[in-house]
């Protein structure tokens, strides 16, 4: 009972300490930051501990080229095992062999392509990789991080205890000191979803927190350790209210475009990847919830209708708008399920979706459906065709989106 009184008053307090941050500097750098999802790619799933300064070059040379920098995706996160450990001073320092010149001259690099680069640490002695962590360094670190011109760091929890009130206090500390280091660094907490992160990770200072589990390279895996798509997906229902502007819900890396390529993801070689009308569905639904965009594919090879898929204007613009609100489920039936987005301008994302293996037909009314009740003129984005109904067939795990706006009177 007294542990659970602790944990009540924890998250009131923690609660009471974010809405009083932005209640009194909403303005400020530190608020600034992560105002709609984040977009980017992360070395985790396809490199692992290959990932290297010439990876990362080649990322944010491909990234810059191929139309996803101007699609929005702006991050290059370098995730485990990157650290070689700490020098003489207790700076961390760069595994030597794999980046010979160091973090700065990679973030320069990152710089001029018109992107920013991103960094991992663990809040213990060390990370999942079992190399060194932050813990009893945050100051340090986060100094090192900003020296080296880091803009994000991925923040993980391996190898610390599993209370709640530790957790919040080792990542506070991590926030804190990001929050003095003099450098915009976008905090992105790694807890897995474990503690539930949505009640007092803004209070700790992240701009987005990791709701599940690790994500892997199948729609549906009937494993709740090694979590598939669909498994996270149900996952994120009754959190729409904690995710917004600053501060986001993150149910983990798109698995968009690895077709089983991933060690990680595929485990081993046991997961043999999705067909793309089911990386489709996932990266519309990523999208429909507001959140963060993280590809893992090696970007040098993308295949074309994947390129198309993850720089598809409308998708990301429902992902992007600037109201962020995350979708809600609005039906189920037959395996049918429908969630709608609000938009700003009064516009609405509608996503149909359908979790059956065969085909199915849908037909959303309006107002008996959505509760909606003024006219709307409707868009379907993959024909980017103006339409008069939410109708029509989809084949198995395949979905449609549409854009509702009002009409003008």
């Amino acid at each position: 009972m007294k542990q659970k009184i602790r944990l009540m008053l924890l998250l009131f307090m923690a609660t009471t300490c974010c809405l009083t941050s932005i209640a009194q500097t909403p303005y400020s750098a530190w608020d600034s930051l992560a105002l709609t999802p984040p977009m980017g790619w992360n070395s985790w799933n396809f490199f692992e501990a290959n990932v290297s300064e010439k990876v990362i070059m080649d990322m944010a040379d491909a990234m810059a080229s191929n139309g996803m920098k101007d699609a929005g995706y702006q991050y290059l996160v370098i995730d485990d095992h990157w650290v070689a450990g700490r020098d003489k001073h207790n700076n961390l320092y760069a595994d030597p062999a794999r980046f010979p010149h160091g973090m700065k001259y990679l973030a320069d690099y990152v710089h001029g392509k018109g992107l920013k680069l991103g960094i991992y640490s663990d809040a213990a002695w060390l990370t999942c990789g079992g190399v060194t962590g932050s813990y009893n360094f945050e100051e340090q670190d986060a100094r090192t991080f900003a020296a080296w011109g880091i803009d994000f760091l991925k923040y993980d929890y391996c190898n610390a205890p599993e209370d709640v009130a530790t957790a919040f206090t080792r990542y506070s500390r991590m926030g804190d000191a990001l929050k003095k280091c003099g450098h915009p660094i976008v905090y992105s907490i790694c807890e897995w979803g474990q503690r539930k992160p949505w009640l007092w990770a803004r209070a700790a200072g992240g701009h987005l927190w990791r709701t599940t589990w690790d994500s892997r390279d199948v729609w549906e895996s009937h494993n709740s350790d090694l979590t598939g798509i669909m498994e996270i997906f149900r996952q994120q229902e009754n959190l729409a209210a904690y995710g917004g502007p600053g501060g986001w819900n993150d149910p983990d890396l798109l698995m968009v475009g690895l077709y089983g390529k991933g060690r990680s993801s595929s485990v081993d070689g046991r997961f043999k990847g999705c067909t793309f009308a089911e990386y489709r569905t996932h990266f519309a639904l990523w999208s429909m919830l507001a959140a963060p965009l993280m590809v893992n594919m090696d970007l040098k090879n993308i295949t074309p209708d994947i390129l198309r898929l993850i720089t598809h204007k409308q998708l990301i613009a429902i992902n992007q708008d600037v109201l962020g609100k995350q979708a809600v489920t609005v039906v189920k039936r037959n395996g049918m399920q429908v969630l709608l987005k609000p938009l700003k301008d009064k516009a609405f994302a509608v996503c149909v979706f359908n979790s059956n293996a065969g085909a199915q037909t849908f037909d959303i009314d309006l107002t008996r459906d959505l509760d909606l009740w003024q006219p709307f003129r409707i868009t379907d984005i993959w024909n980017n065709k103006e339409t008069k109904a939410l109708k029509g067939n989809l084949e198995g795990h395949d979905c449609a989106v549409f854009i509702l706006q009002e009409k003008q009177k």
